[in-house]
């Protein structure tokens, strides 16, 4: 077998890359443009083994770290398998998340700690752990957050989750400048999906009334995301963007959405 840690091909490390959602779909993307990919699962550990023997099976290089990304240390060691696998790493995009619909009555400060704790600080901790790898390295990195369209134009039932995730353009903000002041090739973006994936039991009506709310009149793709992924990390003079992926949608609903999208 060949000594994959002196392979010229970049290292990717996709977080919520187990289960068959828009992770995945970025990490099958990114595998297909020749990186060799680090697949992340807290719970979908099963799944994401099943799909790296996928990736395998065509010739791509696939690990699986299972992590709680909520813990530090967790982090610390997804980086460390990482770099003693691969020994670089060139770009992160973070696809975990959970989204939890809940009436306001009945939310609970436990309710917003929990969204925080996985679509904030866990994007954030794995951002600081990769970003000061990247700054290491002489090639520097790319990093691609995932946050969501609708942070904008909120719908009701989700508050805990919406407040999370309406940290991510802030936080990618941030760090692209506290990066780059570190290493200049060093660089972080967002995509911002909207209607992607919409919920299997989502009743017609209001799939259509989604679909109707962007301009060019049909659901998206996790296959979009990923292309929007694929760009960022390509195009070397673009950092600090929060680049929305969602038909036209945020301009368009300028009365505000009645339908959710799929969580990221």
């Amino acid at each position: 077998m060949p000594d994959i840690t002196t392979s010229d091909r970049p290292v990717a490390i996709v977080t919520g890359s187990g289960a068959p959602r828009v992770g995945q779909t970025v990490a099958r993307e990114l595998a297909a443009a020749g990186y060799r990919m680090v697949v992340h699962a807290h719970h979908s550990v099963d799944e994401a083994e099943v799909f790296a023997e996928e990736l395998g099976e065509v010739g791509r290089d696939a690990i699986v770290v299972a992590a709680d990304l909520v813990d530090e240390a967790e982090v610390a060691r997804l980086v460390e398998r990482t770099t003693e696998q691969f020994g670089r790493i060139d770009a992160l995009v973070n696809c975990s998340a959970i989204w939890q619909p809940q009436p306001l009555e009945e939310m609970t400060a436990a309710d917003v700690r929990r969204h925080f704790d996985v679509n904030t600080l866990a994007t954030l901790l794995c951002c600081q752990k990769v970003g000061l790898v990247m700054t290491a390295q002489c090639e520097g990195g790319a990093i691609v957050n995932i946050g969501d369209w609708a942070t904008q134009r909120p719908y009701q039932g989700y508050a805990a989750y919406f407040a999370s995730k309406g940290a991510i353009p802030t936080l990618t903000r941030c760090l692209a400048s506290e990066l780059a002041a570190r290493n200049p090739r060093v660089r972080v973006n967002a995509v911002l999906p909207g209607p992607v994936m919409l919920p299997d039991d989502l009743p017609a009506a209001e799939r259509e009334a989604a679909i109707a709310q962007t301009l060019v009149r049909r659901e998206g793709s996790p296959e979009h995301v990923a292309h929007a992924v694929r760009f960022l990390l390509e195009n070397d003079f673009v950092t600090g963007v929060c680049l929305p992926v969602d038909g036209g949608r945020t301009i368009h609903s300028a009365g505000g959405p009645r339908s959710p999208a799929a969580p990221d």
